[in-house]
């Protein structure tokens, strides 16, 4: 499906038509889709949630290519969508290009930094989430071999897997941790066949929990894990009700939270940097009747002790994203 047809067919959700009279909201998922059940899913949820709550209405747009960002961006902005809110990274460049020529337009960016007067970043420190989920990795493994898996090879997603292993070598000194991206370009990101391979392999090597920050491809990793009879760990969204009772638990990043309080702001929406930490919410570790009886007493009074420590300091958290290195694993 063209862009187009997507942005004015009768199949998009909502066509954009002419310039609205009333400025609605908007959101461009990334690659992947809106229905990856992880990082764009939450992004839906959050606007769902916004539209029940609100009574509102909102348009949205799902990436088909790398070529269709910038023509989306202003196809929105045109329509008068305001604000708009784009899921992921690689909207950076293109939104630092088409910001000034929408001035009166207010953008929100995920997971990237956009100095424009009209844009507000919203930043999550992975990193600490990733801490908690492998403090609890490294407890619940019996072998003392965890796995990682990563989707697009970029330092953001290292930041996952470095806060990861600090986790799991703080729960166990002498584990290994073993650690894999999917690809260096956007496909990346929905490959779950890929993701499925990977984790067998470090399986082989010993993995008893593994791991996956990789958006779709994540799905082909939690999967193989259940298929396998061991353990995995969900990302972005609570995916412990994919596998119930094989999923150790999900590092939940509140991308639904940054989307709905976006939307929420309207076209007051504040420009600058917003960075959802572990303090403010941003990232956390699932706990629900999905994953309950793999979670022990003394794993839930580990992590919630370690998650008090991050805020309040005693624990700092590497990183990677800091200076591009990882003290505790090798990529």
């Amino acid at each position: 499906m063209t862009l187009m047809k997507r942005l004015l067919g009768a199949t998009a959700v909502l066509a954009l038509g002419t310039v609205a009279a009333v400025a609605d909201p908007a959101i461009i998922y990334d690659l992947g889709g809106k229905n990856d059940k992880s990082f764009n899913e939450a992004a839906f949820n959050g606007a769902e949630r916004w539209a029940k709550e609100t009574g509102g209405t909102y348009k949205e747009l799902e990436m088909q290519n790398e070529a269709q960002r910038e023509q989306a961006l202003r196809q929105l902005a045109e329509a008068g969508a305001n604000p708009i809110v784009m899921t992921g990274f690689a909207f950076g460049d293109t939104l630092n290009a088409v910001a000034p020529d929408y001035p009166d337009t207010k953008f929100a960016i995920i997971d990237m930094v956009v100095d424009q007067p009209n844009v507000k970043s919203v930043v999550f420190t992975e990193d600490q989430g990733s801490y908690l989920v492998g403090l609890m990795a490294g407890m619940a493994s019996k072998t003392g071999t965890v796995g990682f898996v990563g989707g697009m090879d970029i330092p953001l997603i290292r930041r996952f897997g470095c806060g990861y292993a600090q986790g799991v070598l703080a729960a166990n000194p002498n584990a290994k941790v073993v650690l894999n991206m999917t690809g260096t370009d956007p496909s990346a990101w929905n490959n779950p066949v890929k993701g499925a391979e990977i984790a067998k392999s470090q399986q082989a090597q010993g993995a008893d929990v593994i791991y996956a920050a990789a958006g779709g491809t994540g799905v082909g990793v939690l999967q193989a894990a259940a298929d396998m009879g061991i353990l995995s760990i969900g990302v972005d969204s609570n995916q412990n009700y994919l596998h119930p009772g094989q999923v150790l638990t999900s590092m939940m990043k509140r991308v639904d939270n940054a989307v709905y309080e976006a939307f929420k702001e309207g076209t007051d929406l504040k420009a600058g940097i917003n960075v959802m930490d572990l303090a403010a919410g941003g990232v956390d570790y699932a706990l629900d009747e999905n994953n309950a009886p793999l979670v022990t007493p003394e794993m839930k009074a580990a992590v919630e002790e370690a998650k008090a420590k991050i805020i309040s300091g005693e624990i700092k958290v590497h990183d990677y994203m800091s200076d591009n290195t990882c003290p505790a694993a090798t990529f």
